[in-house]
């Protein structure tokens, strides 16, 4: 059921409509709507705010931002195939970490996330500006977060980027960057003015409220921007990280689903225990779209799973993620590898020759077979509702276990004095997919847990930098050190022509 886009779809495609192609840095941005005469009530402000949900969305969709989140790690690669399809030598300079300013899929992903912010900007500044705004004290809140988020990837990123608070941007004096330590301070002093005016996840109905941000969703990203605090400004703050945990954990709001599936089926969004960030998906209102289907699986996956659709074979996994497993690990069971079968699990899935589809690592990133590379199935099929290619499962953002794990992980990297406490949080979550419990805990075993229960859900780059694997591990294509300037993405050259005022970051071609 997907109460909050139906309700709002119509509003939200003529407000998108006043928004649409204002949103770049070195562009000014106007919306049409007059606030004197829009945001009369709650339900006509929110139809723009949902409209920044759904550009924020991107992060967790199979969208640029989401994408430069996963490439370069040892859990994602899109490699060319022999047929021609899918050769892309950008993602290939990314996937073996030499990318360079040029990169095209580098600009793609600073265009989403900064086409967010602009349109945050612009709905921030109408209900700012309505005659109704002191009734508006909660949706002004949302929005300041919405737009604190979208700022905390690009600062994940990129690290050295403009800040922008305006809709109004005069072209005269473009913004320049500004230090990564500075944006952080911009963001979290963002995310706890808007936590003093957002409700608790425990003053609403979840049902009708979701998937709105609540403060305990602020709380979570305030969270995991401490846990990574020391990467992003030199200083740690595992305390704060626990504390923002604690928030969480003491409302007794949320648990563990009983399967890690369950977060990703599109059957159990609003009445989930574990979600705390999610946008809502519903391609039959033209309201947001899944295509994790589309862009991952094989084409025999049509007849497997009934599709309507014949799936394009993308998005893999290396054999380093599949490796992490133990067997009777249920995570594992999200994982397509070897000879596959229909749900049965005894009629084989063929192509259409006959041959049974046996699925094997990526032997060549630049002309690699079709059977090559193993399919992650995380929002699954099964149950979900289709409209052509677009599925409608909910995309998460944050979910009850990652809050477990950042404690966890906080906690010893804090020099925790009762370490059973961490170790007890690592094991409710391995124990939920009958991994076998731990006797006891180190942060390899944080990391590798942490890779195991979030697979492709957007953390691994900036994990596998906090822990310092992204420049001394080796896996698939991926043999060599890497030089530490590479922890952020280079500006691209395309932004920088455009406003002369960004600096190139450290180690890059100027």
């Amino acid at each position: 059921m997907k109460i909050y886009n139906r309700k709002l779809i119509f509003t939200l495609f003529v407000f998108a409509l006043c928004l649409s192609g204002c949103t770049n840095l070195d562009e000014e941005a106007f919306g049409s709507l007059s606030p004197d005469t829009y945001y009369n009530t709650e339900e006509e402000a929110l139809s723009s705010v949902v409209g920044v949900y759904q550009a924020l969305s991107s992060v967790s969709s199979i969208d640029r931002p989401w994408r430069l989140q996963e490439y370069g790690t040892d859990e994602f690669v899109i490699p060319g195939r022999a047929s021609g399809g899918w050769f892309d030598q950008d993602v290939i300079d990314i996937v073996t970490h030499t990318t360079t300013p040029v990169n095209a899929d580098v600009n793609r992903g600073w265009n989403s996330l900064f086409q967010e912010i602009g349109i945050a900007n612009a709905v921030l500044e109408s209900l700012q500006a309505s005659p109704n705004r002191e009734n508006l004290k909660s949706l002004i809140a949302e929005t300041r977060a919405l737009r604190a988020y979208g700022y905390f990837f690009a600062m994940d990123l990129w690290g050295n980027i403009p800040i922008v608070t305006v809709a109004r941007i005069d072209p005269n004096n473009l913004p320049a960057t500004r230090p990564r330590t500075e944006v952080f301070e911009f963001i979290e002093s963002e995310m706890l003015a808007a936590i003093q005016d957002l409700p608790s996840v425990t003053e609403v109905n979840r049902t009708s409220y979701y998937p709105r941000f609540t403060k305990e969703a602020i709380q979570g990203a305030l969270a995991s921007m401490y846990l990574n605090a020391e990467v992003y400004t030199g200083t740690p703050r595992w305390s704060d990280a626990v504390a923002m945990c604690n928030n969480i954990i003491n409302t007794n709001a949320y648990d563990l689903e009983a399967d890690v599936v369950d977060n990703f089926k599109s059957t159990n969004e609003e009445n989930s225990v574990e979600l705390i960030a999610s946008f809502s998906i519903d391609p039959t209102q033209n309201a947001g779209n899944n295509q994790f289907i589309l862009y991952t699986n094989h084409s025999p996956g049509k007849a497997k799973y009934n599709l309507p659709f014949t799936p394009a074979n993308g998005f893999s996994t290396f054999p380093e993620a599949l490796n992490r497993y133990e067997n009777q690990d249920n995570r594992l069971l999200l994982i397509e590898y070897g000879p596959q079968y229909y749900l049965d699990g005894v009629t084989p899935l063929t192509y259409p020759d006959g041959t049974q589809l046996d699925i094997i690592p990526v032997q060549d990133l630049v002309s690699a077979a079709d059977n090559e590379g193993y399919k992650v199935l995380k929002y699954t099929p099964i149950g979900a509702a289709f409209s052509g290619f677009n599925a409608d499962n909910d995309l998460v953002l944050m979910r009850y276990a990652e809050i477990l794990l950042i404690k966890a992980e906080a906690l010893v990297r804090d020099g925790n004095i009762t370490p059973s406490v961490s170790l007890g949080l690592v094991n409710e979550v391995r124990e939920r997919s009958n991994a076998t419990p731990l006797g006891s805990l180190t942060l390899k075993d944080i990391e590798d847990e942490r890779a195991r229960e979030f697979l492709w859900e957007g953390h691994r780059r900036r994990d596998m930098i906090r822990f310092g694997t992204y420049f001394t591990g080796t896996w698939s294509f991926k043999p060599n050190t890497t030089e530490a300037f590479r922890g952020i993405y280079p500006i691209p050259n395309i932004q920088r022509s455009a406003n002369p005022n960004l600096d190139q970051n450290p180690g890059y071609p100027q």
